[in-house]
């Protein structure tokens, strides 16, 4: 295990380093100070380093996939650039959001600027596939615009349904991780089949891991949170957990408290037992339960996607990676 650690911090170490070198102008100010103030802000480069990982269970090399895994933490960084101003964010990894530090139009061109740093990175690639690897990565930016329309479509809307979150999710958490996976494993020359099972691993892992992020925000404790618990029914978010509540819940009471929550945009009042009480109907009605046993089913999927690949050090990371990712171990 703690081979696999030193080698996701030394390839997130060149990572980084290639990340740095990615600004060398300085006019137009407005332009440049913003992408370097976003771009030191740290990260934990989980989808850059998948990316690298899935490239040597294909059969590649971590040089082969590095630019292209800084074409996709470019890629993230667009998304969370333009998110904060769709969310109206005051902060991101604990420094002002670009929208707030200088304006919206500086967030906007940034977050644009962005994609095109991206694919200057990932024409960088030396392929025969290049235009497989291409289209991937095009799609999966298609696809993460329709997830985030979705979510904030839903947002709005009283009527979402379980199903409807988890195409959304799929859309949107899950695909950037199924992005790093299918473009890693293209890179790395992969076959039909282990491009697939990559690609399946990652969005299995992806669903597991948002799932996991709508339950902690509930049962965990606020050190291992590092915030309040509760944030999602305060901000009234349509989570794995609330809509799974709409279904399990029997009781009248219990029902409407939860039907509350959604009609009013959230819990206003921001009482601690009032969140508590949700937590105890979640934990009556199954709720917490089930999104563990859901956790464990996309969990496993993940990992049963990886028995093709022979055993070894390879599938060994990859597996690592997962309980990395799962423990929220960064």
């Amino acid at each position: 295990m703690d081979n696999h650690s030193g080698i996701y911090s030394h390839y997130k170490k060149k990572i980084d380093e290639v990340l740095a070198q990615q600004i060398t102008q300085e006019y137009p100010v407005t332009l440049y100070e913003p992408l370097k103030y976003l771009l030191s802000g740290g990260g934990k480069r989980i989808r850059p380093v998948l990316m690298i990982f899935c490239c040597e269970a294909a059969g590649g090399k971590m040089e082969d996939a590095l630019y292209a895994s800084v074409a996709i933490e470019l890629l993230h960084n667009f998304t969370l650039v333009h998110d904060d101003i769709m969310d109206n964010a005051d902060t991101r990894r604990g420094r002002e959001t670009l929208h707030k530090k200088w304006n919206d139009n500086v967030a906007i061109l940034s977050g644009d600027h962005l994609i095109g740093m991206a694919y200057m990175n990932l024409i960088k690639t030396n392929s025969g596939r290049i235009n497989e690897i291409i289209s991937s990565f095009t799609e999966g930016i298609l696809e993460v615009c329709e997830g985030q329309s979705y979510d904030k479509e839903f947002e709005i809307r009283k009527d979402v349904t379980l199903n409807e979150y988890l195409m959304m999710i799929g859309k949107k958490t899950a695909r950037m991780l199924e992005t790093s996976a299918e473009v890693g494993a293209l890179i790395g020359n992969g076959s039909k089949d282990r491009v697939y099972n990559l690609k399946s691993y990652a969005s299995n892992l992806g669903i597991a891991f948002q799932i996991l992020d709508d339950l902690l925000d509930i049962n965990a404790s606020e050190e291992e949170l590092g915030k309040k618990i509760g944030g999602d029914l305060l901000e009234g978010k349509k989570t794995f957990l609330i809509l799974k509540a709409l279904e399990l819940v029997k009781d009248k009471n219990d029902l409407k408290k939860i039907k509350c929550i959604i009609d009013n945009n959230g819990l206003k009042s921001g009482d601690e037992n009032e969140i508590l009480e949700i937590k105890n109907i979640y934990e009556r009605s199954g709720v917490i339960e089930f999104a563990k046993n859901e956790i464990e089913k996309y969990t496993s999927r993940a990992d049963k996607n990886l028995n093709s690949i022979p055993d070894g050090d390879l599938k060994e990371r990859l597996k690592w990676f997962s309980s990395m990712l799962m423990s929220r171990n960064f």
